[in-house]
C-alpha cells in the first residue's frame, strides 16, 4: 500500500537491533530497499495493534452479547452492500 511520495526518516537504533535485523533480512533474500518497506510494515502493525488494545480496554466492561450483536449487524450491513455491488456489476 502507498500513500504517494515517501519521506526520509532518520532513526536511531541500538547496533544489536541493526545486526539482527539486517541479518534476518538478508536470511530472507530482501535487499537494501526491503528495510524501508520492513519498518513501515512493522510501524503499521504496531498502530494497528495498539488501536485494537485501546478499543479492546474501552469495552472490557461491556455486556459481550450486545457487543456481539453490534458486529453481527455490522457482518450482515457489509454482506448486504456487496450483494448489491455484484448485482449492480452483473447488470
Amino acid at each position: 500500500m502507498s500513500y504517494g511520495r515517501a519521506v526520509r526518516w532518520n532513526i536511531k537504533v541500538s547496533r544489536e537491533i541493526d545486526l539482527t535485523l539486517r541479518t534476518y533480512l538478508g536470511a530472507q533474500g530482501m535487499k537494501k530497499g526491503d528495510l524501508s518497506k520492513f519498518i513501515e510494515e512493522a510501524v503499521r502493525w504496531r498502530i494497528f495493534n495498539r488501536t485494537a488494545q485501546d478499543i479492546k480496554s474501552r469495552h472490557a466492561n461491556a455486556d459481550t452479547n450486545e457487543l456481539q450483536a453490534i458486529v453481527d449487524r455490522a457482518v450482515r450491513e457489509v454482506r448486504s452492500e456487496r450483494r448489491i455491488k455484484r448485482k449492480a456489476n452483473k447488470a
